[in-house]
């Protein structure tokens, strides 16, 4: 059984610690098994390639590395602020996530 996480592909996230804190990215990929997570733009690594028949040339690529899903905090699409994520039912009774962000940050 795997865990559940309360960041998903595509969801636009903050970073919290690390090298990378205070930036933004949208999540790429969720790696449940190693509780990491993708983010465009974010810990960019540099990766030497063997020329290929894709890519004849070879040389250094930039590409992104995994961040824990820890140090990642969910960006709520209204207010643009991060915050905690949460589940509720809908009108539907299908459960829903939110995102709780503090009222201080708001004003």
């Amino acid at each position: 059984m795997q865990k559940k996480t309360h960041i998903k592909k595509g969801d636009l996230v903050k970073v919290i610690a690390g090298e990378d804190r205070g930036k933004e990215g949208r999540v790429l990929e969720v790696m449940r098994e190693r509780n990491t997570a993708l983010v465009e733009g974010l810990n960019i690594n540099k990766k030497h390639s063997k020329p290929t028949t894709a890519n004849p040339q070879g040389g250094i690529v930039d590409k992104e590395g995994p961040i824990q899903l820890s140090n990642l905090m969910l960006i709520d699409a209204k207010s643009g602020l991060p915050g905690r994520v949460g589940r509720r039912l809908n009108k539907e009774g299908k459960l829903e996530r939110y995102v709780k962000t503090k009222r201080s940050a708001a004003k």
